[in-house]
């Protein structure tokens, strides 16, 4: 099942994009030590854990907006790629029902 891979990865990215949104959003909090996310892939689904990052003991946010911010635009671009497979299936599928019928 195709759309069951797509599916998954939109919902891998959403773990993505949730904690890259609480590092951006905590960028001003002292102390804070953000978390990172990995992504897995499990041969048809793809999956996403968090963890706090290693803690350096600076008395500022660790947040690096260098790394957060092109991580929001992969995020975004692997997004729009799977609601355009998702789309381009459900469309197939529709056309080989309307044949069949």
């Amino acid at each position: 099942m195709a759309i069951m891979t797509n599916v998954s990865s939109l919902q891998a990215n959403q773990v993505f994009m949730n904690t890259n949104a609480s590092n951006i959003a905590n960028v001003n909090t002292d102390g804070f030590v953000p978390s990172d996310t990995k992504m897995t892939d499990n041969q048809s689904a793809l999956s996403a854990t968090t963890r706090l990052a290693d803690n350096n003991g600076s008395q500022k946010s660790q947040t690096d907006l260098t790394k957060e911010l092109p991580d929001q635009i992969t995020i975004d671009g692997v997004a729009e790629a799977n609601i355009t497979a998702i789309k381009t299936q459900d469309e197939m599928f529709g056309s080989l029902l309307d044949i069949k019928v």
